[in-house]
């Protein structure tokens, strides 16, 4: 198929670019100089990068009914298909002269025999240090790596979008390939584990490019090629990779003890949104609000309560929940870290020693007041199994047993089955003090931050009051 060409638009566009004086780009600007291309880069760094080969065995797996499977000593039980070798391929690269190698682990997963594949076609046998399936590092070791190039770490907190990347690897097997693109974006979650924060690049990743490296182009390593956005199983320009900020203090832990130590600090977060903001007194969404306090965790003993928002750990400003996941996973458990916490209108500092994180019939509907209906909101008391399950005193907390559609309730997430245990400042023991609760923030012309129980859970919701709330209105 020809590609269609408009060539009077073209003229038109030639035509004014001879008629006009360009303006300076801002590359021009700046003094940038792209590279013309990127073939010593290439050569200094791919006798660093390995192909990696893992065999293992295949657990046996059952089988139809009358489809026994024979074996090399005669027919295996009906029902089960026998062991069988795996063999899976991907790539990594030497971080250090003394052998060591970084990869993935679902690589390495589940391997009993290690080769990884050099530069100049040879093979060595490798051994497995210690993997991370949270951040899907492995670090493998040879023996001698006295003639092999080593890799050295760069700064991924430095690199911005549109920078230029590059990925060398093992795509399908074909050794030494490399791709090249640009930084399509920072602090990915693409709900791979708790600590996304991927890298996204479209330099060409495929099926054997994981665990190889994405380098900057001084040549240094910013993130480990882990994963692809690929809906017919090809590339299509996103690819993701674990950045050095997560990778080097993961790998260098597993080369000292084998095993990835996290802190813990033992509470359940929310993410903060603008009406949630407003209806707590916060300026803005930074932070995250503490849904639940775990007995005897190390939040707890140090003060922190349901409802506080944490603002900073260790003097670092925390954007949301997962930076506040990730910052305590990085501090050594043992350690006593200041942490700042928003508690009714003043920010409070407390003091946390963290732990080691280990590998954790329906009633009738009650009417509502007038005022409560424009909630959107039928309650009721919360069932006596539910009550204890929850460990709720009798007329404490309401039941939602059904929510209007298109209601400023339905716009706050509210849903049939949750249990509310607050609203704004008051616990919640009847109708009539929800309602009263919803008639003052929409008196005030502020969100109604509710404290709800879902599945166990504790979540918070801020409903925003309807269009006609204002002063003196009822």
């Amino acid at each position: 198929m020809n590609i269609p060409t408009f060539s009077g638009i073209s003229a038109v566009a030639v035509a004014a670019t001879l008629a006009l004086t360009p303006a300076p780009s801002i590359a021009q600007e700046a003094n940038v100089s792209p590279p013309q291309d990127f073939t010593e880069i290439v050569a200094e760094l791919s006798p660093a990068v390995v192909g990696i080969t893992a065999r293992g065995v295949a657990a046996p797996r059952r089988a139809m009914p009358g489809q026994g499977m024979p074996g090399p000593f005669g027919q295996t039980p009906e029902g089960q298909t026998p062991q069988r070798e795996t063999v899976a391929g991907g790539s990594g690269f030497m971080i250090s002269d003394e052998g060591y190698i970084v990869t993935n682990n679902h690589v390495v997963e589940g391997a009993t025999q290690l080769e990884i594949l050099l530069e100049d076609g040879s093979t060595r046998a490798a051994e497995l240090i210690g993997t991370d399936p949270a951040t899907d590092i492995a670090v493998l070791q040879i023996a001698d790596a006295s003639d092999i190039a080593v890799a050295s770490w760069g700064d991924s907190d430095a690199m911005q979008p549109g920078a230029w990347t590059i990925a060398i690897g093992s795509p399908f097997g074909l050794g030494g390939t490399v791709t090249v693109g640009v930084l399509s974006a920072t602090s990915r979650v693409i709900g791979a584990g708790p600590y996304d924060a991927f890298l996204q690049t479209d330099a060409s990743i495929n099926s054997g490019n994981s665990g190889g490296p994405l380098f900057n182009t001084s040549g240094e390593v910013i993130g480990v090629n882990t994963a692809i956005f690929s809906p017919g199983g090809g590339n299509v320009g996103i690819g993701f990779a674990v950045p050095t900020s997560i990778a080097q203090n993961v790998v260098q832990q597993l080369i000292d003890t084998g095993e990835v130590e996290r802190g813990f600090i033992g509470v359940n977060l929310q993410g903060v949104t603008d009406p949630l903001a407003r209806a707590i007194g916060l300026e803005d969404t930074q932070g995250a609000i503490v849904t639940r306090v775990e007995p005897g965790a190390p939040a707890e003993a140090a003060g922190i309560r349901a409802g506080d928002v944490i603002l900073s750990i260790d003097g670092t400003m925390a954007e949301d929940a997962r930076d506040i996941s990730r910052m305590v996973a990085d501090i050594a458990p043992g350690s006593e870290v200041p942490v700042t916490v928003f508690r009714d209108g003043e920010q409070i500092e407390v003091t946390l020693t963290l732990a080691e994180r280990n590998a954790a019939a329906q009633p009738e509907s009650t009417e509502m007041p007038a005022e409560s209906a424009m909630l959107g909101l039928a309650v009721s008391p919360v069932p006596e199994l539910v009550r204890r399950n929850l460990g709720l005193q009798e007329g404490e907390a309401l039941m939602v047993q059904n929510v209007q559609s298109g209601s400023p309730a339905a716009e706050a997430g509210l849903r049939q089955g949750d249990v509310i245990l607050s609203a704004g400042d008051e616990s919640i023991s009847s109708a009539d003090v929800l309602s009263e609760a919803w008639s003052e923030a929409r008196a005030a012309g502020r969100p109604l931050l509710l404290q709800v129980n879902r599945g166990g859970n504790t979540v918070y919701l801020a409903v925003e009051p309807d269009d006609d709330a204002g002063e003196g209105q009822n």
